[in-house]
C-alpha cells in the first residue's frame, strides 16, 4: 500500500523508485502504477553485492544469488517467480549502488530529514544520487521503509565506512 499512499499524496510523479530484494514491494508498486492512468516509470534500486534482480532483469530470466553480502541485509532475499512477473514486465530499469553509496544515503536521510531508516531503504536514494542524469528535472517518489536499526551498529560508525 505504500505506493498507493504515495500516489494519493503526491500528484503528477514522473517516476517512483523503491529498493528491491525479493520483489514484493516493487511488485506492489508496479501493480499500483499500472492500474492508474499515468506514465509513471518504476525503477528498482539494488546493492551491487546482492544484484540477482539486476542480473535477472538484464538476462530476461531469474538468476539466483547464492551468497549476497551487503549492509542492506533486508535485500538479501532472492526474487521469486510471482514477483519476477512484475519486475520483468513493469520495471523501467534496475539501478545498482555500492556499499559506501548506501551508507552515505542512509546518513544523509538521518542527518537532513531526521528519519530513521535502515540501509535497505537507503538504496533507493543512493540510486537517485548516483544516477542524477536519469532523474534530472523529474518529479520522483522515493519509497522509504524500515527502521530496523541497531543504534550500536550504525554503518557509518563501522571502521570500513568511516571517511567514505
Amino acid at each position: 500500500t505504500c505506493s498507493l499512499e504515495l500516489l494519493e499524496e503526491v500528484k503528477n510523479l514522473d517516476a517512483v523508485i523503491a529498493p528491491i530484494g525479493g520483489g514484493g514491494m516493487i511488485s506492489g508498486t508496479c501493480l499500483t502504477t499500472s492500474n492508474i492512468p499515468s506514465n509513471i516509470k518504476v525503477y528498482a534500486a539494488e546493492p551491487k553485492n546482492a544484484d540477482d534482480a539486476y542480473r535477472s532483469f538484464k538476462a530476461g530470466h531469474i538468476i539466483a544469488d547464492d551468497a549476497p553480502n551487503t549492509v542492506a541485509d533486508g535485500l538479501k532475499v532472492p526474487l521469486k517467480d510471482l514477483t519476477w512477473h512484475f519486475v520483468s514486465n513493469y520495471v523501467e530499469d534496475i539501478l545498482l549502488v555500492d556499499e559506501q553509496e548506501i551508507v552515505n544515503a542512509m546518513f544523509l536521510i538521518w542527518q537532513r530529514m531526521k528519519i530513521v531508516i535502515e540501509p535497505s531503504s537507503a538504496v533507493a536514494l543512493a540510486a537517485i544520487i548516483k544516477n542524477k542524469a536519469i532523474f534530472k528535472g523529474k518529479k520522483i517518489g522515493v519509497i522509504l521503509t524500515g527502521g530496523n536499526v541497531d543504534l550500536k551498529k550504525l554503518p557509518w560508525m563501522q571502521k570500513e565506512f568511516i571517511g567514505g
